[in-house]
């Protein structure tokens, strides 16, 4: 197929680069035309100096790129991709963004004959590269047949939600839970070393009972080593758990545990971690006991 991929960050450039990989004649855009021009002597492809461009001739156009803000410019900005798509098309919006900005930009393609699926990812830059991202989807079931063969090239699990909006709040959920996880799992840890326990011994063991998780398997012996200069970054995760807490304003949904952690990312950034790894919440218990 003919696909545009607008974003190549540290999960769009992998993700295109599936989608090359994968057969499909696939034409990028960055913000920074020497990235796009990397991606393009890595994978092949073509690249296009604006979204509108990139997106004139594809049959489907995805997009990964940093918030609501930057979603909007490169789909209905100036050089916006919906205004050069032909009827018919797809727009798959990748990025981890408001549900409200999923329904408007599903109102926009509406009234130009476009398709839209609101499709946030879960997996981080490990997934993105190794193609084993989870994907929450949001839009109506016939659009969601035609994309789903295509993103069986960097996803593991792909499922739709409901409709426009439902993929961005399925991954507030998803944010939610990963919050209250690692705050536990810091805890843990730190609770573990002022009690004088092996905490690598009693992470061995109980990873394999009621408390294993993702975040365990995975983060508990960089955490305990101090290692947080990897994964997704706080800055990122607090732009994300502000749509959760919206969200709950407008819905009546009560988190205050989200809210607390939110709180203790905010002491993190201002400690000069905000590009440390949500596994850094670690880092602040430890900072107290220095004090």
């Amino acid at each position: 197929m003919k696909l545009s991929f607008l974003g190549l960050g540290v999960m769009g450039f992998p993700m295109a680069g599936h989608l090359a990989r994968g057969g499909h004649e696939v034409c990028v855009y960055n913000r920074t035309a020497a990235k796009a021009e990397k991606w393009v002597e890595t994978y092949g492809g073509t690249s296009a100096p604006t979204p509108k461009e990139a997106a004139a001739n594809s049959e489907i156009v995805f997009a990964c790129v940093g918030g609501d803000d930057d979603v909007r410019e490169i789909a209905l900005g100036e050089n916006g991709a919906l205004d050069s798509m032909k009827k018919g098309t797809i727009f798959v919006d990748h990025t981890t963004a408001s549900a409200r900005l999923a329904r408007e930009l599903n109102e926009q393609a509406s009234k130009r004959g476009l398709g839209f699926l609101d499709a946030p990812v879960s997996g981080g830059q490990a997934g993105a590269e190794n193609g084993t991202l989870t994907i929450m989807l949001g839009g109506d079931d016939k659009t969601f047949t035609k994309v789903e063969p295509v993103l069986q090239c960097y996803a593991q699990a792909a499922r739709l939600i409901g409709e426009a909006g439902c993929g961005q709040l399925a991954k507030m959920v998803n944010q939610i839970c990963i919050a209250g996880l690692v705050q536990g799992l810091a805890e843990g840890i730190h609770f573990g070393k002022h009690a004088g326990l092996d905490v690598d011994a009693v992470m061995s063991v109980i990873d394999k009972g009621a408390a294993s998780s993702w975040q365990m398997s995975n983060r508990s012996s960089t955490m305990m080593e101090g290692k947080f200069d990897f994964g997704f970054a706080i800055d990122w995760m607090r732009k994300d758990l502000g749509f959760c807490l919206d969200e709950a304003k407008r819905n009546g949904a009560s988190l205050p545990v989200t809210a607390l952690v939110d709180q203790f990312y905010a002491e993190l950034q201002s400690m000069g971690g905000g590009r440390w790894d949500t596994s850094a919440l670690l880092a602040r218990l430890e900072a107290s006991d220095k004090k």
